[in-house]
């Protein structure tokens, strides 16, 4: 039916809970009218015109001709092969029901049914075993009575509800284009969605439509191009001739044109106001007093108006030429079937009340302005303002600190597949993101395969494991993580390759089951998996298998159940649970990848550009990743813009980090201090902030008030960064190496309650040394 009425081929799928139609962009008609395609009185003639091309009546056909022995199932002894009985079979269909097996482009109108017996059984099998004609015919009787009633809503995106028909497998489509050129693909579904923010989600900017009104009113400057103006609108009234111009009426130019008999004043019958028409269009305006004739020359006449009006109302556009808002609208509908104009609610102030109808190219225009708008919304912030964003989004700053299970896991997914020196994992990021950081619970996110460790990059075994860059990342992004690594061939010390050796053939494999494998001893194990996971090469169940490497044999509980005079942790390399290889498989396309790159960015950084992407490896070149955000930003998903002042090149941005960007500037400097370990991914002196960069190495740390940096602690030296000498030095460098740990933290590690010493404090405009001193940890 769709395709007889728009002479359009669409593609479209079924379930057993709906039906999905994907229209283009030259459709446009009221959705109510799809519930009256059907009719219970034609439907079933429609259907079976429908089922002759599809593959159910071969079936059917060639089932129904087999058992009635019109198709010989052998011959001379032997069976006849089943491509031979189907060619029997279409030749048996020719002949009895010719117009089943024509050309289309040879059929006028529809296809004449026979009265063949086998015709009409292959056809009844058809509407009443494959389908259900009769619930069909009864359900659409139902809808015609108003005994079922149908909702149209016209939504920017779909209900959760259609998620599945949007996701149907191939089985379910009802036409031949395949999944990847399907127009499906192309609608964008949230993961969250904010029930408050469904008005306002695709609303167009008033001043945008004002805009465009305005730049699609006509420029007069002369006569010639008010003749060129009426040809193009139809027609003026005399009130807008009139008052177009305060400085230059166009009503001298509209006696010129006059005069030159180019153009000539209309006064519709029973309207206060005449129309300024140009001579050539005469003959359409006339037509308009002559109702048998009308429609086309209305349809005309309201498709120049539409040009020059912007959003409008059907009964704005009848109004001047007296003619009733219902033909008003028919001629709207026909030229939204051409796919000229769009119906909806565009103007805020509208009400809603009435529906109003836009030009499809200004509606475009509208919407650009309307983006252009969304973008230049926001006041670009100070590299510092952005500093105090990213404290805040990273949960840095202890008013935003993350709790329990769930908040590790939100730190972890924020920080996914970023490297971090081994030993400072836990110590510097987790525990300054976490209130209360608890190490079982990282263990427990690993144990329950959500989240895995491991490193990333290529590289060397040469260095300690704690110095080693490694990345906490969610178990379900491994193939895409994993599958970008370029690990290169490096030659292995004998205890590494066998362990390496045996955990490719025997697969995941608990510590005492290594050293029973390998035949070596417990501290030669040992050092082969801290050298394999220093190359990236193993894993662990557990975060305490990379916990116990990197903590000094002598300070863990010694593996034979032994004591220790000393006190140790409570933990050892046997608390891993299974070691296994981290296998770099093919992971997701090259498209796919690219994309997670750029989501797991906007989810660690909130704003993004290129330079705050300076401390990132392993990430896909700029040119891929800035055509991912600029199609996440043609979709709705994310904002492109000025954010932050002084940096280069494009920007995108979260719609909620730019809620909170813009917070962050009303809401102004504070006076906060906040370090942080210069391991930290947050470092970002000498990219994002002046000065130079501080090495992320060691126990370096970093010291920022209102998001300025203003000491640096680097090669146990304290250092100012400003000029300012307030607060006092001493609660300055207090604030600088106090480093964030809890109670269940040094109980796991045996660590002491004191974190960091200063040996001297360098100021820029002079020196000043400070005696060492050390400043307890944060409990």
């Amino acid at each position: 039916r769709f395709c007889r009425q728009f002479n359009f081929e669409l593609q479209a799928a079924a379930t057993e809970d709906a039906v999905l139609l994907s229209l283009g962009p030259q459709h446009s008609f009221p959705l109510e009218t799809v519930f009256r395609f059907l009719h219970p009185d034609t439907v079933e003639d429609i259907l079976i015109q429908a089922l002759l091309d599809a593959p159910m009546f071969g079936t059917h056909w060639r089932w129904n001709a087999s058992i009635a022995l019109a198709l010989p199932r052998s011959r001379g002894g032997r069976k006849v092969a089943p491509q031979l009985q189907r060619m029997q079979a279409e030749d048996l269909l020719a002949a009895a029901f010719p117009d089943a097996a024509a050309c289309l482009e040879n059929i006028p109108g529809d296809r004449e049914v026979p009265e063949h017996p086998l015709v009409r059984q292959t056809v009844e099998d058809c509407l009443h075993e494959v389908m259900d004609l009769d619930r069909l015919t009864g359900l659409l009787r139902r809808i015609h009575s108003g005994e079922v009633r149908c909702v149209a809503r016209d939504l920017p995106e779909p209900s959760p509800l259609a998620h599945e028909i949007l996701n149907a497998k191939p089985y379910a489509f009802l036409d031949d284009a395949p999944l990847e050129e399907r127009r499906t693909q192309a609608v964008y579904t949230r993961r969250a969605f904010e029930p408050s923010s469904a008005d306002d989600l695709g609303a167009l900017d008033a001043s945008a439509i004002a805009r465009v009104r305005d730049e699609a009113w006509p420029e007069i400057q002369s006569a010639d191009e008010l003749h060129d103006a009426l040809l193009t609108s139809g027609f003026l009234t005399a009130a807008e001739g009139a008052a177009a111009r305060a400085d230059a009426s166009w009503l001298d130019f509209w006696r010129e044109l006059v005069d030159a008999g180019r153009a000539r004043s209309v006064e519709a019958d029973g309207q206060r106001e005449a129309l300024w028409v140009a001579a050539e269009r005469l003959p359409e305006v006339e037509l308009l007093w002559r109702p048998a004739e009308r429609e086309a020359a209305l349809r005309e006449l309201v498709r120049g108006r539409l040009g020059i009006l912007g959003p409008t109302t059907a009964a704005a556009l009848g109004r001047p030429l007296g003619v009733p808002e219902i033909e008003t609208e028919a001629a709207l509908v026909a030229l939204e079937a051409e796919g000229v104009v769009l119906r909806g609610r565009f103007t805020p102030t509208a009400g809603g009340a009435e529906p109003e109808w836009c030009e499809r190219r200004l509606l475009a225009r509208i919407h650009r302005y309307t983006l252009g708008r969304l973008r230049a919304e926001i006041e670009p912030v100070s590299a510092a303002d952005l500093m105090r964003f990213l404290f805040a989004w990273q949960r840095v700053d202890p008013e935003h600190r993350a709790g329990g299970l769930e908040g590790v896991a939100a730190v972890v997914a924020q920080l996914d597949g970023f490297e971090v020196p081994a030993s400072a994992w836990e110590a510097d990021v987790l525990a300054a993101r976490c209130e209360g950081y608890d190490p079982g619970l990282l263990d427990t996110l690993c144990l329950t395969g959500r989240v895995a460790w491991g490193r990333l990059s290529g590289g060397s075994a040469g260095g300690p494991i704690k110095t080693t860059p490694i990345a906490l990342f969610l178990r379900e992004h491994a193939p895409q993580w994993l599958g970008e690594r370029q690990l290169a061939e490096q030659p292995f010390s004998s205890d590494a390759a066998a362990v390496r050796d045996l955990l490719v053939q025997r697969g995941a494999l608990f510590f005492h089951e290594l050293v029973a494998g390998s035949g070596l001893l417990v501290t030669q194990v040992e050092q082969a998996l801290g050298e394999l996971a220093g190359v990236g090469l193993v894993t662990s169940d557990s975060f305490a298998g990379l916990r116990a490497l990197t903590t000094p044999s002598r300070k863990r509980k010694p593996l034979g159940g032994g004591r220790r005079r000393h006190r140790t942790v409570p933990f050892g390399i046997e608390s891993a649970g299974r070691w296994s290889l981290l296998i770099s498989g093919p992971g997701a396309n090259r498209s796919q990848s690219v994309e997670l790159h750029a989501r797991a960015l906007l989810r660690r950084y909130g704003v993004i550009f290129h330079r705050v992407l300076a401390r990132e490896a392993g990430l896909p070149p700029w040119r891929e990743l800035l055509l991912a955000y600029r199609r996440l930003e043609a979709r709705g998903e994310i904002r492109g813009g000025r954010f932050v002042a002084g940096m280069s090149g494009e920007q995108f941005a979260l719609p909620e980090a730019v809620e909170q960007l813009r917070a962050t500037r009303r809401r102004g400097p504070t006076g906060a201090l906040i370090g942080i370990a210069a391991a930290d991914p947050l470092n970002l002196t000498g990219i994002v902030t002046p000065g130079d960069r501080i090495p992320a190495v060691g126990r370096n740390r970093i010291l920022y008030r209102d998001g300025v940096p203003v000491m640096a602690l680097e090669g146990g030296a304290a250092k100012s960064l400003g000029s300012s000498a307030e607060p006092p030095a001493n609660e300055m460098v207090e604030a600088l190496i106090r480093k964030p740990s809890t109670p269940a933290l040094r109980s796991y590690l045996a660590m002491g309650g004191v974190s960091a010493s200063v040996k001297s404090v360098t100021r820029r405009p002079g020196k000043r040394r400070v005696a060492s001193k050390r400043a307890p940890s944060d409990s």
